[in-house]
């Protein structure tokens, strides 16, 4: 594993994280032996970095993040995040100093900690100006009560408003071969303002595993379900695209995943991918990313293979589209 400092801090943090959501059972069911096995292994391969949110599962994400850390020796640093606001069972968003007060003590309740490394805002609140935001994430910094704070599916224009502020330590959004919209501004702006950018879903959402998602496994209240690139004839055309990609990878001897997070490292140091898993097997397919160094022929052949722009379908569906900022 290679290790970096994370953006204005002086948390050093493994090149690859670790996302939490599944523990949650976003992507199917999860039970706390196999989450915590796959912490186990997380730390086993050098990883020092979670990422985890309130929203994820309603709290049992950190909760079961915390329940490992009062009974492990492992350490990691954490990042966390807030700002989705549930109401009478509507979903919104709430960048308040109070909420996000309240929202931090959950956590660091939750987490079994008295400090987090990293605390994002989840989700930006439209009508509240960033710097307010800003302003008051630098204080939880100057309290203590975190490292460094981050922003999730912003814009490069709402970064550099709120950096003047207070230097941003890193942005969270999806990147990965099949969604490339940070490409456009964002990627760039963090390594000029020396931002961690940290690509969430890079393996995306299981596309480029071993396998194919099994879609027959979904409910109709799951993500993948309703998200239109893993809908007919989407879904078809997407895996027709990404077939020949894993074909190469296996005659180089790679495997899927470590060849797809290689390219997602590959694209500036400054990049911290966090792949989610909520199991050692699948980690151990991913985790050796750091070690593979692609050469200029690689790249070439990777981008004649999966052109920018290439997937069928949105990244989100109207309903999930909900709150990230789209400034291209």
């Amino acid at each position: 594993m290679k290790y970096t400092t994370l953006g204005h801090t002086e948390t050093k943090i493994s090149r690859i994280g670790l996302g939490c959501m599944n523990f949650c059972g976003f992507y199917g069911k999860s039970d706390q032996g196999t989450s915590f096995r796959c912490l186990d292994a997380a730390a086993d391969h050098g990883i020092t970095f979670l990422d985890t949110a309130e929203v994820y599962g309603h709290g049992r994400s950190e909760t079961l993040i915390g329940d490992y850390l009062r009974q492990s020796k492992n350490r990691f640093s954490i990042a966390t995040k807030a700002g989705i606001r549930f109401r009478d069972g509507q979903r919104g968003f709430d960048n308040s100093a109070d909420y996000l007060r309240t929202a931090l003590e959950g956590s660091l309740k939750r987490l079994n900690t008295d400090h987090i490394d990293l605390y994002y805002i989840h989700r930006r609140e439209q009508d509240r100006p960033i710097e307010e935001v800003a302003e008051t994430l630098a204080g939880f910094i100057k309290e203590g009560k975190i490292g460094g704070y981050g922003l999730s599916e912003v814009a490069p224009a709402t970064l550099r408003r709120a950096h003047a502020v207070h230097p941003v330590s890193a942005i969270q959004s999806e990147y990965s071969l099949w969604t490339r919209l940070p490409e456009l501004g964002m990627i760039r702006t963090c390594k000029e303002l020396g931002t961690t950018f940290v690509p969430f879903s890079p393996l995306g959402r299981g596309m480029f595993g071993e396998s194919f998602p099994d879609l027959t496994g979904y409910g109709p209240e799951d993500f993948l379900t309703g998200n239109p690139r893993f809908q007919s004839p989407n879904f078809e055309a997407n895996c027709a695209w990404i077939e020949p990609f894993k074909a190469y990878a296996r005659d180089r001897g790679w495997s899927v995943p470590t060849a797809a997070l290689a390219w997602v490292l590959d694209q500036g140091e400054h990049l911290v991918p966090i792949p989610g898993t909520r199991t050692a097997e699948h980690l151990a397919e991913w985790v050796g990313a750091c070690e593979l160094s692609l050469t200029e022929a690689d790249r070439t052949e990777i981008a004649r293979l999966l052109p920018v722009g290439f997937a069928y379908g949105d990244r989100y569906s109207v309903a999930q589209n909900n709150g990230p900022e789209r400034y291209c």
